[in-house]
């Protein structure tokens, strides 16, 4: 972990963000939290970050009570706020709710998807590849995230991306630290390839365990975290 002296990276600026000032305050606020800009128990700066961002503090509270009902910070009274230290039991169980969503949508997929929805999942992969290949890490998770959301929209339920999100805010924070793991994004690519080939075979059993094999792996990786990085994990029981 970085000494005091290092200076902390640039928040996303806001004109990256849609919607009104507060929401774009919140979400570069949420992209720095997730992208661990913002180091789990690290105190936020309020006056500082206005003061970056160019914006009164007014958007800025908006933003840090949403970001507390999500559980990414803790406002402590007389103390400051911070920002929420990582828990072993909140990746778990975020794990369990993720993995729950998408085999039940990957099902429902198998059996419903058409040859166009198959031809973006097979862009999809093309371009994973092409960015694994040129080495651009950040790029190849934001298809990799992409891909998920396809399919998940592929079920036409409108709010089950974003409950997929949801569940998955913590995960994501946490893999942060092991990103890229040795031969991590090759290994990645190739369990995607295995659940579109079994959506192309239009087979859900296969395609339920193509995808249950793909989330567990993560799983596998993130365990260790606790004991590898205590300063960032709540140990409290």
């Amino acid at each position: 972990m970085s000494d005091d002296t290092t200076p902390r990276p640039a928040l996303p600026p806001l004109d990256q963000f849609s919607g009104s000032l507060a929401q774009k305050v919140y979400m570069s606020f949420r992209q720095a939290i997730l992208g661990l800009t913002f180091r789990p128990g690290e105190i936020m700066q309020k006056q500082e970050i206005c003061a970056e961002l160019g914006v009164s503090r007014s958007p800025v509270a908006e933003a840090v009570a949403r970001l507390a009902a999500e559980g990414l910070v803790n406002v402590v009274p007389q103390a400051g706020t911070f920002v929420a230290r990582l828990s072993v039991e909140e990746i778990r169980e975020g794990a369990f709710l993720r993995e729950a969503l998408e085999l039940a949508a990957v099902e429902i997929v198998a059996s419903t998807i058409t040859e166009e929805q198959l031809v973006l999942l097979r862009r999809n992969l093309r371009i994973q590849e092409a960015l694994m290949q040129d080495g651009d890490n950040a790029g190849f998770y934001q298809m990799d995230a992409k891909m998920h959301e396809l399919i998940l929209s592929f079920t036409s339920y409108k709010r089950l991306a974003g409950m997929a999100e949801t569940a998955w805010v913590h995960v994501n924070r946490a893999r942060q630290l092991i990103l890229p793991a040795p031969g991590r994004i090759q290994a990645t690519l190739e369990e995607h390839k295995a659940i579109v080939a079994a959506l192309e075979a239009r087979d859900p059993e296969a395609a339920r365990a193509a995808t249950r094999h793909h989330l567990r792996q993560l799983i596998t990786f993130l365990e260790p975290l606790a004991e590898q990085h205590p300063d960032l994990f709540d140990t409290r029981i």
